[in-house]
């Protein structure tokens, strides 16, 4: 199979096109800067220099593929309203971009990587493929983004696309530099003396299995269906206190008081800079504090044969990828 890629450089992109090339497919890498594509190029890829909003370069590289994964994406929290454009640009109108020419193009098959954020706050409930987020308030503009964009992708179905859509919890792994990464990284090196949103709701799933799940959807998914891609469902302090158990440490017993944090907000660039943080402190709070991104994986497992691992085995296998067991 002949699979055209986009986000192959980033963290669950990466390992999606692994999996691929060592079971024998060819895979055309959508590259916004080659010069981070060394590692596509050691496994074999084709590079087709471009982004998302290069209408041509992707119609061309989609000639003669049997199938499409759009996995690129802006992935961030926190982020000042001057950076929303270049998010929305790269969420949603990318994510047009490239499905629009899978269509155009009679791709047979195609997958778009979603995420449970889509849903939005689930307010304590753990939804499945039939919620709908309520479109009324975002927890944050990533949210946003993902939601509308997740919505295009419905609709380009609806005009013919034969697209499946997957949709990935809280994804950790090795080396993750996302924030639930600097999370566990702080508290790896002993700098977390007090939990930071401790009741905040998460799905957590290792990136080898939301790899493994996007090539299930693609060989197994049914076009027009959405399976999310979960692992465990917990919370921040769900996610720490197993972290600390696999290390046999002690998890911080003191919450960060979030009214001190709504009240350091005004300072946001400052202290989130010290703190090591994005700088807007509000919208942080907004997307952690008494959220939940739950949702239920069930579909997968049984239509895919999606079988994720728990979060105690999956942090052991991060540690031990990383030297760190």
């Amino acid at each position: 199979m002949r699979v055209f890629l986009t986000g192959g450089t980033g963290f669950i992109g990466g390992h999606v096109a692994r999996k691929l090339r060592e079971r024998g497919d060819e895979v055309v890498a959508l590259v916004r800067n080659p010069a981070k594509a060394a590692g596509l190029r050691e496994l074999g890829c084709e590079i087709v220099a471009g982004d998302v909003s290069d209408t041509g370069a992707i119609a061309a590289a989609l000639e003669g593929c049997d199938a499409a994964i759009h996995g690129a994406a802006v992935y961030e929290v926190g982020i000042p309203e001057s950076q929303h454009r270049a998010m929305y640009e790269a969420n949603v109108v990318g994510t047009e971009n490239v499905l629009g020419a899978c269509l155009a193009a009679k791709t047979p098959k195609a997958v778009y990587v979603s995420t449970i954020a889509a849903y939005g706050n689930t307010n304590g409930e753990v939804v499945d493929e039939s919620y709908e987020h309520p479109g009324e308030t975002y927890t944050s503009y990533y949210e946003q983004t993902k939601t509308e964009a997740h919505r295009s992708a419905r609709r380009l179905i609806g005009e013919g696309l034969p697209c499946v859509i997957v949709q990935p919890g809280g994804v950790y792994g090795p080396h993750d530099h996302s924030a639930i990464g600097k999370q566990m990284e702080d508290f790896l090196a002993g700098r977390m003396p007090a939990l930071a949103f401790p009741d905040l709701g998460m799905n957590m799933v290792h990136v080898e299995d939301v790899a493994d799940g996007i090539l299930l959807a693609l060989d197994r998914g049914e076009p027009g269906r959405a399976y999310n891609l979960g692992g465990e469902i917990t919370t921040m302090r769900g996610l720490i206190e197993t972290l600390a158990r696999v290390k046999g440490r002690k998890p911080p017993k003191r919450n960060v008081p979030t009214g001190l944090l709504r009240a350091l907000a005004p300072a946001g660039p400052l202290i989130g800079s010290l703190m090591g943080q994005p700088p807007n402190l509000r919208e942080l709070i907004s997307s952690a504090d008494g959220v939940t991104f739950w949702a239920s994986d069930e579909r997968a497992r049984k239509e895919l044969g999606y079988s994720p691992r728990l979060l105690e085995q999956g942090l052991r296998d991060m540690l031990a990828a990383e030297g760190n067991a």
